[in-house]
């Protein structure tokens, strides 16, 4: 007698009752379940070696982290780490923000946590950069020339086990990690000369191809998988060239925008954009296309900071240094809007003057006023304060992690 029409028809009847059963036990999960938004900031003390922990919702605070010096601050990609670099105390603390998500497909779970400072300590003889890219976090330490490369998922469980390359000689410098390589700076046989260019070197920290003309490369950003440099003479654009492959580089002049050079870039998430400085009073729009376009815009007075916009792409906004807040359209170039917000801050004096700092937050961009301990949270939609949130000492370097999730 076939039995297996008997055994398929068993099989769909357990398969679909277990299916149901499942999308029931899905079904009743999602009962339990909201949507929920949370933004968290991290604010480092421009005289002390603190940093505060904010959530932007209701201004709480969500912790107070002692360091050894005053810090800049950098965020994981995934924003479930803050690193807090002491360059001068050879020390990088590293925070968990408390916020992760986890991808569904069709929605993110967010979990949220309280902020904390890990037990991991990164130490070096002047640590810098930290660069993450390609599920890499990579930190270049100016005072050997070393490079130290983490994976976040380590750092955050305390199993530390970073991976030590030696590509040149101590020099203020940055290393971007793509794929199984590396773009690395390299130096002037000189060391009271800027640095020279930029070369790839692969995973045991051997050069792959020749030096790119860069000279004084400073800056760096990644946007849609591609990296841009910033040199005294134009760009360098890094392309992931895919597999094993390593990415190739490729300079840009900027001479035809005139006197000025790029030395700080952001980089968007949902366009392949880059939004750079181009001396004291503008900013060009780069697209690394087959034809790379750069657009210089001018400002109205000197540049305090900018930031980009994750959620609205074709925002970004600039902080002058007569305290107006400005709202760029990247695609049209066009300044949108202007609002007063502080008062000025004159570019004049040491650049380490403690200044505004900018990071946005959902539909919020919070801007650092040091000299009145507050942070100001403005709609990005209106460009209106809405609130202010008093920081004790005096804040200066932010930056913003979170998101909207369902949470269980």
């Amino acid at each position: 007698m076939n039995r297996l029409p008997i055994l398929s028809t068993l099989l769909w009847i357990g398969a679909t009752a277990g299916g149901l059963a499942a999308g029931a036990a899905l079904a009743d999960d999602h009962k339990h379940a909201a949507s929920a938004t949370h933004h968290r900031l991290f604010i480092g003390d421009h005289a002390d070696g603190v940093v505060h922990a904010v959530d932007l919702e209701d201004g709480a605070s969500a912790g107070v982290f002692r360091l050894d010096q005053s810090p800049a601050l950098a965020r994981s990609t995934s924003g479930r780490t803050v690193f807090a670099v002491q360059g001068d105390a050879g020390k990088v603390a590293v925070i968990g923000t408390g916020l992760s998500f986890e991808d569904h497909g069709d929605h993110a779970d967010i979990a949220i946590e309280d902020a904390k400072l890990l037990p991991t300590a990164i130490t070096g003889t002047k640590p810098a950069h930290v660069v993450d890219g390609s599920g890499t976090i990579a930190l270049f330490d100016d005072g050997t020339g070393d490079v130290a490369l983490y994976r976040e998922s380590d750092l955050l469980e305390g199993t530390v086990k970073a991976r030590n390359l030696k590509p040149g000689a101590a020099h203020h410098g940055l290393a971007a990690p793509m794929g199984e390589f590396l773009v690395v700076s390299v130096p002037h046989d000189d060391p009271e000369k800027p640095r020279v260019g930029l070369k790839i070197i692969d995973a045991e920290g051997k050069p792959v191809g020749g030096v790119v003309h860069c000279p004084a490369v400073h800056g760096q950003a990644q946007s849609v998988g591609v990296f841009a440099f910033g040199c005294k003479d134009g760009l360098v654009f890094a392309h992931p060239a895919g597999g094993s492959k390593p990415p190739t580089l490729r300079h840009v002049s900027t001479a035809a925008l005139g006197d000025g050079n790029v030395s700080t870039l952001k980089g968007g998430t949902a366009m392949q954009f880059f939004l750079g400085n181009y001396g004291p009073r503008a900013v060009v729009i780069i697209e690394p296309g087959d034809e790379p376009g750069v657009r210089k815009i001018d400002l109205p007075t000197r540049r305090v900071d900018f930031a980009l916009d994750d959620a609205k792409a074709n925002q970004a906004y600039i902080l002058t240094e007569d305290g107006r807040l400005h709202r760029l359209n990247v695609v049209s170039g066009a300044i949108e809007a202007s609002v007063q917000l502080t008062a000025p801050y004159s570019m004049d004096g040491h650049w380490r003057n403690p200044r505004p700092r900018l990071a946005v937050a959902g539909d919020h961009v919070v801007v650092t006023d040091p000299l009145k301990g507050l942070l100001r949270v403005v709609s990005t939609e209106t460009l209106r304060e809405e609130r202010t949130i008093a920081v004790a000492g005096t804040p200066y370097s932010i930056v913003a992690v979170g998101g909207s999730g369902v949470r269980h």
